[in-house]
């Protein structure tokens, strides 16, 4: 299982962070791309390539609404050129980019589409005009401009011959779950790290593929996963509160939880929905983190002393997990707490699961 640790993009930071993981050794790096929280995702991988020679490198996540999918295409491509050949793409609908924009998370018909295109720049090969979605009242069409000769179709010309960059889909609901086993080349589940709730989702996407009539074993699984590890147990649950917020609250965005959920759970995830503070977005010490009970963390996140978590880890390996993005001791957790928390990671949970 590829350990890949999540963070925020800072083009200052980026070489710091990069070459520490690297020295800790984590398998890769993802940043997020929300431009009002954030800085630049490209820049920021761009620059630890720069200083970098192992760890994977990528977007944790991108989503379709902000860029074009030939500007998605190009700039991830862009790393990968610059890393070797170390990048991947993870994307999924838009969360605080788009609510930064007075925006919900992308429709899914939009967002369907906008897979099948960035997947097919990243073969090299061609968008038909036609499918392509900006509005003509904010461009019209080339061809109004009566040129003497044009592009057919759009192509990033480029990239043809190349490696083709991974597209992981970073989903919580059936029908993404769905498209992501379609058009993606690994699911990335975003629902927690209970068994019950992770085996649903593959079972969902290996059935999607196999009545699509494509090979139900050529998709790869991975998950977004906060873990908070400490030798006490107060203090590792303190280290997940914020970031398991948001990733609580993806599974019920809409209003109904996804996936197996009990009731008491279904109660818990609608009142944090309901609850939901944006301005206190992955805090710890914010309005929607108070609403976790302890029962709640130790199931959907992966807590504790550094055997508990390698344990729930290889459990999550055995299930099919072949990589997982793991954040923790985001902002609003006790500073106290994330020295001790970071140095058990490096020092025995990393080397535990090699």
């Amino acid at each position: 299982m590829q350990l890949w640790n999540t963070g925020v993009a800072s083009a200052r930071g980026a070489m710091r962070q990069a070459r520490e993981l690297e020295e800790a050794g984590w398998d890769g790096m993802l940043v997020v791309d929300s431009q009002n929280l954030s800085g630049d995702p490209y820049v920021s991988l761009a620059l630890a390539a720069s200083v970098t020679k192992r760890i994977g490198l990528g977007t944790g996540v991108t989503n379709s609404i902000t860029r074009h999918a030939a500007a998605t295409a190009t700039s991830i491509v862009s790393v990968d050129r610059v890393s070797g050949g170390r990048a991947v793409l993870g994307i999924g609908r838009g969360d605080s980019a788009l609510a930064h924009l007075g925006r919900a998370p992308a429709r899914l018909a939009q967002f369907d589409r906008y897979l099948r295109q960035l997947q097919t720049y990243l073969k090299g090969e061609s968008v038909e005009f036609g499918e392509i979605d900006i509005p003509k009242e904010h461009a019209p069409p080339a061809s109004a401009l009566e040129l003497h000769d044009a592009p057919p179709a759009s192509r990033i010309a480029w990239i043809a011959g190349g490696r083709k960059v991974p597209v992981e889909v970073a989903a919580s609901g059936p029908k993404v779950i769905a498209m992501a086993a379609l058009h993606g080349d690994r699911v990335m589940f975003t629902v927690g790290a209970d068994i019950e709730r992770l085996r649903w989702g593959i079972e969902l996407a290996r059935k999607t593929r196999k009545d699509a009539g494509l090979d139900p074993d050529a998709i790869r699984f991975g998950a977004f996963l906060n873990m908070g590890c400490h030798t006490n147990m107060e203090a590792a649950r303190s280290l997940v509160r914020g970031g398991l917020t948001t990733y609580a609250r993806f599974s019920v965005m809409h209003g109904k939880a996804n996936g197996p959920v009990t009731d008491k759970d279904r109660g818990l995830l609608e009142s944090l929905r309901t609850n939901y503070d944006m301005k206190q977005h992955t805090r710890g010490d914010s309005r929607q983190a108070g609403i976790l009970t302890d029962d709640f963390i130790d199931r959907f996140a992966i807590v504790g002393t550094p055997e508990r978590c390698i344990e729930r880890l290889k459990s999550l390996a055995k299930l099919g997990l072949d990589k997982v993005a793991i954040s923790g001791g985001m902002r609003g957790a006790p500073e106290e707490h994330i020295p001790l928390g970071k140095e058990l990671v490096v020092k025995e949970v990393i080397p535990g699961m090699r």
